[in-house]
């Protein structure tokens, strides 16, 4: 844009779902517009906030672009996105950049593993139509997470794409705002953004995604610095993938945006490729994974050494309901111990129903799946029930809206159990504060998260401990019945390179 131009047009939208195709609960439009901001109130909920979103509004309000505000909502993580739900806000965005006007640029926040039942690549059909509608001189820059799902059919009708850099997603806001940054360079001149992606052949489970975790720490460090070290402008994004996803394109990425050199950054692509392709076998680690029964055993030796509090991880859930440690912890009696953020919205209503101090007996959990350990039989005081929201203070998605929708907490003697009406994924003490607890008050925590609970768990917690269970998520993906991932092109079911 030249120094007389007016203020830059700029549509923001985000749409967002982690789509696990093994699980047949989908994800129905309802969800997503309990938790959706659209016009003026997206700019106010998310500004400021540590997501890709917020990144994508404060450099835009940095830039005094003129920001033409679409929606935003985020379905989760848990199973399909319906069909309903897709094609009600893919219309939305396109009817909102229909009647924008004349737009200088859009900027979106998606995800890159989203699934209908119908759609296995339900991003690439987003971005797809959104190239359809704008045409091919608006520019369209993509915040993506660092779970997406995708090949160079998927990112292709963008300008360019960035991914998370990190697991814990600690940096969703300074992802959004590189995605941002990008755009208005090129709008200024001083850039032309080329995109290139490159796939190693590589899938591991969520549980070994995380960033802090050798060898993938030190080769994402070593893609940031790339992108730092260099005089001309270079972006560079490590994908895991979402292998909970059975899709074409599941698995790692290396992307690379860089200005005009599109060899180069093929070279820069192949190189991160080829690092991740020779560390395959050391990015997972199936040695760290405990049984349910082992994992108990050894928390209760650590607990018994003055070491507290311990994360019983029970990392293959997906749906957030999974009841396999949860049987364990009440079968041995194990005191001290705090289960947060069961989904179970029935079991909710029954204790709220019932009344603050009031004595139940609920079956909880264990129902959106036969994997999910069926349903634990829960004796308690009721001594929290009703609605709860309130906005996150870890340093994961740090001051976004959590809604936990009607909740119910359930204490007998020292083990709290919080049964919640929205599926949602506890990552930091918000789940123990929020209900007037601390960590101090337990030794062992039960959580459901993959890698975004170290953030705050790693410095706080004396041992993580690992615990496998059949559900969705498992630690061995060759436990998976996948039809559409291309096995014989993918480690860790081939080897078909040197």
């Amino acid at each position: 844009m030249s120094s007389s131009s007016t203020r830059p047009r700029i549509a923001v939208a985000g749409f967002l779902d982690e789509s696990v195709t093994f699980i047949n609960n989908q994800t129905p439009l309802e969800r997503f517009k309990l938790v959706e901001s659209s016009g003026a109130a997206l700019v106010e909920n998310y500004r400021g906030t540590n997501t890709g979103i917020g990144g994508i509004l404060d450099v835009c309000e940095r830039e005094r672009a003129e920001i033409i505000p679409l929606f935003f909502s985020n379905g989760g993580a848990a199973g399909l996105t319906s069909d309903e739900a897709y094609e009600h806000y893919v219309e939305r965005l396109i009817e909102g950049l229909r009647s924008a006007g004349k737009l200088n640029g859009v900027l979106l926040d998606l995800h890159g593993a989203m699934a209908t039942p119908k759609r296995l690549d339900a991003d690439r059909e987003t971005l797809e139509r959104v190239r359809a509608v704008v045409g091919p001189d608006v520019l369209v820059m993509v915040a993506l997470d660092y779970h997406a799902n995708i090949d160079e059919e998927s990112i292709r009708p963008a300008n360019a794409v960035f991914g998370y850099h990190f697991s814990p997603h600690t940096d969703m806001g300074s992802t959004g705002e590189r995605a941002a940054e990008c755009l208005f360079r090129a709008l200024r001149g001083e850039i032309e953004p080329v995109c290139v992606l490159v796939k190693p052949g590589v899938m591991v489970p969520s549980i070994f995604s995380a960033t802090s975790m050798e060898p993938l720490k030190s080769i994402v460090i070593e893609s940031i610095e790339a992108s730092a070290q260099r005089d001309r402008y270079l972006d560079v994004s490590i994908f895991a993938g979402f292998s909970y996803a059975d899709v074409p394109n599941c698995g790692f990425s290396v992307v690379v945006v860089a200005d005009r050199d599109r060899s180069a950054a093929h070279d820069i692509a192949n190189t991160f490729s080829s690092q991740i392709w020779a560390q395959r076998k050391a990015l997972s680690h199936l040695e760290l994974v405990h049984s349910i029964e082992d994992g108990v055993d050894v928390a209760k030796k650590l607990v018994s050494k003055g070491r507290r509090p311990i994360v019983l991880l029970e990392h293959a859930d997906r749906m957030h309901d999974s009841t396999y440690v949860l049987r364990e912890i009440l079968r041995r009696k194990v005191p001290r111990t705090a289960v947060p953020y069961l989904w179970d919205p029935e079991a909710a209503a029954e204790a709220a129903s019932a009344g603050i101090g009031a004595r139940v007996n609920l079956k909880v959990g264990g129902k959106s799946s036969e994997r999910a350990g069926r349903p634990v039989l829960l004796k308690g005081t009721v001594t929290h029930a009703g609605p709860v929201t309130y906005r996150a203070t870890g340093p994961y998605k740090t001051g976004s809206i959590v809604d936990l929708g009607l909740t119910a907490v359930i204490v007998d003697g020292s083990t709290m159990v919080s049964l919640t009406s929205m599926p949602m994924t506890a990552v930091d003490d918000d789940c123990l504060t929020q209900f007037g607890r601390s960590l101090e008050d337990f030794d062992y925590v039960v959580l459901r998260s993959k890698t975004h609970f170290r953030a705050f768990f790693e410095p706080a917690a004396a041992a993580i401990l690992i615990v496998d269970t059949p559900d969705w998520g498992p630690a061995d993906l060759n436990t998976l019945p996948y039809k559409h991932v291309p096995r014989s092109r993918v480690y860790p079911f081939a080897e078909f390179k040197a």
